[in-house]
């Protein structure tokens, strides 16, 4: 009796130490995620934006996720058929000859000079404090369908974090002025490159002569695409050297603008001041 206990002690024993050896078998069995899968799914968290392909401008409000580039608000426009306001006055413009340029960057999008504080627009009792300018080629608003060759974008940022942003639209010339010259002296950059500069720039001589502009309430033209810009771009071109347009080509995204996004009942008003 007691020999027929211990056969069935040993028995019970070797089948638990089976059955618990198959269960660690199970778990090892379990499919291994592949090398090529995590690398597959790293790439899709790593997509960033750009201007061309999979994350290109159509694609960022699906890739830039927690933005508004998808809202209905949108930048840049056609501008079309604006409607003059007599209440538009000139801008409330605030830059001086003594503002240094921090330093300038190739971020990989644009070339971009960025201020130190001092130069500002006045809106509506509001400063609005320059923080850069950038470019853009071609240019992104349109105008009744025109696309002029560059863009010149002057950022501007109040206390509350709201944006103005003005758009000079530069087309081609045999010359540069010596402001342009001046911003031409620290190009080429390479992707990701920062100039130190820390000299000052009068940015009055990147506008043009006459100031009549277009307005209307958009976004940012880049994720996020923040909406509640208020926009002003020059009627008037300035004039920059094909030489520079060229160079910039060359350190800059082909096409690094947005295509035109729908009205969706905005108005568009005009200034008819007299210069």
């Amino acid at each position: 009796m007691k020999q027929m206990k211990h056969h069935i002690f040993y028995i019970s024993l070797i089948l638990g130490l089976n059955f618990m050896t198959s269960c660690q078998n199970v778990q090892k069995k379990q499919p291994e995620v592949s090398k090529e899968v995590k690398q597959e799914a790293k790439k899709k968290e790593d997509k960033h934006w750009s201007y061309q392909g999979e994350t290109g401008p159509e694609h960022w409000a699906k890739i830039e996720k927690n933005t508004e580039c998808g809202g209905k608000y949108q930048s840049p426009i056609d501008i079309v058929g604006a409607q003059s306001d007599s209440n538009l006055l000139p801008l409330d413009i605030h830059y001086s000859s003594k503002t240094k340029i921090h330093n300038v960057t190739n971020n990989g999008h644009s070339i971009q000079f960025n201020f130190d504080p001092g130069d500002y627009i006045v809106l509506n009792g509001e400063k609005y404090e320059l923080k850069q300018f950038h470019f853009h080629e071609s240019a992104e608003h349109t105008i009744k369908g025109v696309r002029y060759p560059m863009v010149i974008h002057l950022v501007h940022v109040n206390k509350n974090g709201k944006y103005a942003v003005l758009a000079v639209m530069a087309e081609e010339s045999r010359v540069n002025s010596e402001s342009f010259d001046f911003l031409e002296s620290y190009l080429p950059l390479s992707v990701k490159e920062t100039k130190d500069i820390g000299k000052s720039f009068n940015m009055n001589s990147v506008l043009p002569e006459k100031k009549q502009y277009y307005t209307y309430e958009g976004s940012l033209t880049t994720p996020p695409c923040t909406e509640g810009v208020q926009w002003f771009i020059f009627k008037n071109p300035v004039d920059v050297s094909l030489e520079m347009i060229k160079e910039l080509q060359e350190v800059m995204p082909v096409n690094n603008y947005r295509d035109i996004q729908p009205l969706n009942g905005r108005v568009v008003k005009r200034s008819f001041f007299t210069d």
